[in-house]
């Protein structure tokens, strides 16, 4: 039986903006999806057992993604054997956590080790991208990245086609967050196809907003070095703005953003594909995350405490 993991994510700055070429700054969470692969009797497929716990209708709303992705990964790495797939860890399945792109790094190692492949992270990393295509449309590669290499991350997509820049970017010490989750599943694809139809149907209000990004990244990435987090906060509050005028946000994720700006975080935005999923809250200190995590659960919405780093 073969096994492997892929990190959890969630995106500090960029989210839509990084398929575009921008730079964006990802970061592994401590929490993780398991996958074990063992060769089966049968005809060339696989059987999926899904031992995760995921936000309620999630893996209905998903699965046809889910399908794609765990095809096109045998697919590419030519399993032509019968397999099981059985999927755990602690990372709780919800749009913006990048879910979809830990569960193909977690498969892509899994078979990996059954398999005895000899694959390196690089080429891991590669294998869940496509896998990510599969399910995703034109994923910018970012999620995948971060579920398998961890840690800060600086990331721009080669919109040549060719290897993607990857740097990590060092801090001292981990910084505590909150995600709070909106409770709503978003299809990626939609939501990415939406975003470049506005981009392509009105350009006059779409390239200020990727003008800004591009200025403020800039300075989030000296703010992250310098670990200035007062600094990196005001910077995500600002991202947010952009996310919401290029239509990728949600009353529920407005309302959290909200009650943890309230309760004293010092940034708050929407993280991943939007229109569901979760808000990342800047916490650091575990009085501050507890302050945050207990508002926004008070509004009614679940919570994950955890660090980046």
């Amino acid at each position: 039986m073969g096994k492997g993991k892929g990190f959890g994510k969630t995106i500090l700055f960029c989210e839509h903006f990084v398929v575009y070429g921008l730079e964006g700054i990802p970061c592994a969470l401590g929490q993780v999806t398991t996958a074990e692969v063992k060769k089966i009797d049968g005809k060339q497929g696989y059987e999926l057992v899904d031992n995760r716990l995921a936000t309620p209708g999630y893996k209905e709303e998903k699965k046809g993604e889910y399908t794609a992705l765990i095809t096109r990964i045998l697919e590419y790495l030519k399993i032509d054997d019968r397999v099981e797939i059985t999927l755990g860890g602690d990372l709780v399945p919800a749009s913006g956590i990048g879910a979809s792109a830990a569960c193909a790094v977690a498969i892509a190692r899994a078979i990996n080790d059954e398999y005895q492949l000899g694959l390196n992270d690089v080429e891991i990393n590669k294998a869940a991208y496509e896998g990510e295509t599969a399910g995703s449309g034109t994923p910018s590669g970012i999620d995948n990245t971060a579920a398998t290499f961890g840690g800060f991350l600086l990331f721009k997509k080669n919109l040549a086609g060719g290897d993607n820049a990857i740097k990590v970017l060092k801090v001292k010490q981990p910084v505590e967050i909150v995600l709070g989750n909106s409770g709503k599943t978003a299809l990626t694809k939609a939501v990415v196809d939406d975003v470049r139809r506005l981009k392509e149907t009105n350009p006059s209000l779409i390239n200020p907003v990727f003008n800004a990004y591009e200025a403020l990244e800039k300075e989030a990435v000296a703010a992250i070095k310098a670990e200035n987090w007062n600094k990196v906060g005001a910077l995500m509050n600002k991202n947010q703005e952009l996310l919401e005028k290029i239509g990728v946000s949600g009353t529920e994720l407005e309302t959290i953003i909200a009650t943890a700006r309230g309760a004293g975080a010092c940034g708050a935005k929407l993280t991943g594909t939007g229109r569901g999923g979760l808000v990342i809250c800047l916490t650091p200190g575990k009085g501050l995350q507890d302050r945050v995590a207990r508002a926004i659960e008070a509004e009614g919405f679940h919570t994950i405490k955890t660090v980046i780093g």
